[in-house]
């Protein structure tokens, strides 16, 4: 089933994210996991290029195919074009299909330090050059790509990060999910500006729960996430508690998915980290509305 199907029959549509185990542990070992995660029901699993940067994509079509074959749930697949060819877009995308994985996220991936990306190999510069490449070949594939509702780290304002976003609609994305936030006042504006552009496809809001301090120095050094006030009186009231920091990070994020329903987001996507219990709070909060 293609993942833009959900977003016409429901609201919010409810997702989580997984990674695959990192390279020396088995794949097998994420097995448990999804076994506890398929009993939540989410919408779609969806299921990370790598771990931290270190991994293959056979090891993402792996999981992707158990989570859709094994446990039930539609599978959406990472995946990144940074050094690949057509030929290697092919082929992953022929391994998926034969798995029956109908979806995919097509993301740029992250360019090594140092090097700009028109010296790197491969076909692909940019996301949108993947997602055209996927959607004109592919019509049995559903392609889905990444927003960022502070503008990506890399891009000089939210203004012209939104114009690439529409470059990716384009180009044959059918929806949207966001990069973690903890203000939702900046998801709001990010999506109304979106829509004033055209950005006119369905956008699920990405969330992740706060569990460590350096878990937060992380993602503000990756991905530019801004800190409300609040979240750095969380940080600082438990920097000795790390028990306490992960129940109240939680609870935030619990907050901002409920505050996102009422607003009629138009899903919302958990960044679980592979932590069954993430998802056990997250979703319980949605079930107790």
């Amino acid at each position: 089933m293609f993942i833009s199907e959900f977003y016409r029959s429901k609201k919010p549509v409810v997702s989580l994210e997984i990674f695959p185990p990192k390279k020396d542990n088995p794949v097998e070992s994420i097995y448990n996991t999804i076994e506890e995660l398929s009993a939540l029901k989410p919408d779609f699993i969806s299921v990370t290029y790598s771990a931290g940067g270190v991994g293959t994509s056979e090891k993402t079509a792996e999981i992707a195919s158990a989570v859709k074959n094994k446990y039930g749930i539609e599978a959406l697949a990472h995946m990144t074009c940074i050094r690949l060819d057509r030929a290697q877009v092919a082929s992953f995308v022929e391994n998926l299909k034969q798995n029956n994985i109908q979806n995919i996220l097509g993301l740029r991936g992250d360019i090594p330090e140092g090097l700009d990306p028109r010296d790197l190999p491969g076909d692909f510069r940019f996301a949108r050059d993947l997602i055209a490449e996927i959607s004109g070949n592919y019509p049995e594939i559903c392609i889905g790509a990444a927003a960022y509702p502070e503008g990506h780290i890399e891009c000089e304002s939210l203004e012209k990060d939104i114009e690439h976003l529409k470059l990716k609609v384009e180009a044959g994305a059918k929806f949207l999910i966001t990069q973690l936030f903890f203000d939702n006042e900046l998801f709001y504006r990010f999506y109304e500006m979106a829509l004033k552009k055209g950005v006119n496809i369905p956008i699920s809001a990405g969330i992740m729960p706060i569990l460590s301090k350096s878990q937060i120095q992380k993602m503000i050094f990756m991905c530019g996430a801004s800190l409300p006030a609040a979240i750095v009186k969380i940080l600082n009231r438990y920097e000795h508690d790390p028990e306490g920091l992960i129940d109240a990070g939680i609870e935030y994020s619990c907050r901002q998915i409920n505050d996102l329903i009422d607003n009629g987001v138009d899903g919302v996507h958990i960044y679980t980290m592979n932590r069954p219990e993430i998802a056990k709070r997250s979703i319980a909060a949605i079930n107790r509305r």
